[in-house]
């Protein structure tokens, strides 16, 4: 009996022990289960929640104007849904407007002179001045070896001497002769002789004295000076250098410092410009404008650019430096033209265009040639008579057919 109840015992802790290592192993498995499956869902609900979250943003920020003006009734609007825009628009009439022509050019001195050496040339010894100096008519700007030439007129200079020592032997031997011709002890032609003798000495003192004032202006010649007054803008001429005869190019001068601007214009501008009218030049990265007037008007068209040549006299200014860029505007009188504001004026490659309004209230692209700009508005040359309607601003959010409703603005003046 004992023994049957030890093996009832062992037979039920293993059967314990077999049900509790079933129970843990089902437990855990269904455990680590549960846990996936809440993980999967809290991974679907965060991906939802962002790409709903993501078309707000999207739907929000990439809104067109277009679509914007339709939810706030904006001009851009039209046609959306039937929705007609209200527009500003105006009928800008006819202004009497200055008339401005806008250039631009190169800046350069008005007389540029090249100055070269006039003499036989030979070592620099001296450059006396530099680019950005102002000098007078006469003044020396480089000096010339001279040593040679000075032996040369000292030689010449005893040469006149002696020529006049001989003139003077010629005179006397002539007044001799002159007084012995009338007691007979000379003849006449031994008097005309010494008459030939004389004259021939005389011409050699000028003779010598010629040779001489020509070797000293050659002299003279040798330093380089300024033909007149006025700025150096180039040196082209160092200590030791070597210049031949003639040679060119050694410093440039701005005649009395003038300066001025050579516009290219049209041909159909160029024909309305004349010399005298004034005009105001702004050199490029300046914020400086510089008032000058017409000065030359070219009488010839490049057959290339199809453009003419206007140049505009300014006064110099150290901030104006030949070859540099500018821009002018000219004032050509005065013309009558609708006048329209800046907003009005549109732009694209194919040119500047307004937009018109037709009796059907649709919009028309009017392409438009633009006069002068300025605080007042935009001159208008060419493609609108200023009895249209012309859309004010919206312009760029609309297209040629569509309908608008047109909310009239008082015209510029």
């Amino acid at each position: 009996g004992g023994l049957e109840i030890r093996k009832m015992l062992r037979m039920n802790r293993e059967t314990r022990l077999d049900t509790s290592d079933t129970l843990v192993v089902v437990d855990r498995s269904r455990r680590r289960r549960n846990l996936i499956i809440a993980a999967v869902i809290g991974i679907v609900v965060l991906a939802a929640a962002f790409f709903l979250f993501s078309r707000g943003g999207d739907s929000g920020a990439g809104q067109q104007p277009g679509a914007a003006a339709a939810k706030g009734g904006a001009p851009g609007a039209g046609g959306r849904g039937g929705q007609i825009p209200t527009v500003t628009v105006t009928v800008p009439g006819r202004s009497q407007v200055a008339r401005v022509i806008t250039a631009s050019g190169a800046l350069a001195a008005r007389r540029d002179q090249p100055i070269g050496a006039a003499g036989q040339g030979g070592r620099v010894t001296a450059v006396l001045v530099d680019a950005g100096q102002w000098v007078n008519a006469g003044q020396v700007l480089a000096r010339v070896d001279q040593s040679v030439q000075a032996q040369t007129a000292a030689q010449l200079a005893a040469a006149v001497e002696a020529a006049r020592a001989s003139a003077a032997l010629a005179q006397n031997e002539y007044d001799r002769a002159a007084a012995l011709v009338g007691r007979g002890f000379i003849s006449r032609a031994e008097l005309d002789r010494k008459a030939a003798a004389r004259d021939q000495a005389r011409a050699q003192v000028r003779v010598a004295q010629a040779q001489l004032g020509a070797t000293r202006a050659g002299i003279g010649l040798l330093d380089i000076r300024a033909p007149t007054s006025g700025l150096i803008l180039q040196r082209n001429l160092e200590v030791g250098q070597v210049i031949g005869p003639g040679s060119q190019g050694l410093f440039r001068l701005a005649r009395g410092g003038e300066m001025e601007m050579r516009a290219g214009l049209s041909q159909q501008d160029l024909a309305t410009v004349r010399v005298g009218m004034p005009a105001s030049v702004t050199p490029l990265g300046s914020d400086r404008t510089f008032t000058g007037q017409v000065w030359q008007v070219s009488p010839v068209i490049d057959p290339n650019s199809r453009q003419g040549e206007v140049r505009i006299a300014i006064p110099y200014d150290p901030s104006i430096r030949p070859g540099g860029f500018g821009e002018a505007r000219i004032t050509a009188g005065a013309t009558t033209a609708p006048l329209l504001p800046q907003s009005a004026v549109l732009s694209d490659d194919d040119g500047n265009y307004v937009y018109v309004v037709n009796a059907k209230n649709e919009v028309e692209r009017r392409p438009i040639r633009v006069g002068s700009v300025d605080d007042a508005g935009v001159t208008i040359l060419e493609g609108l008579s200023g009895q249209e309607m012309v859309v004010v601003t919206a312009g760029p959010f609309l297209n040629p057919g569509q309908k608008i409703n047109p909310k009239r603005q008082a015209a510029a003046r």
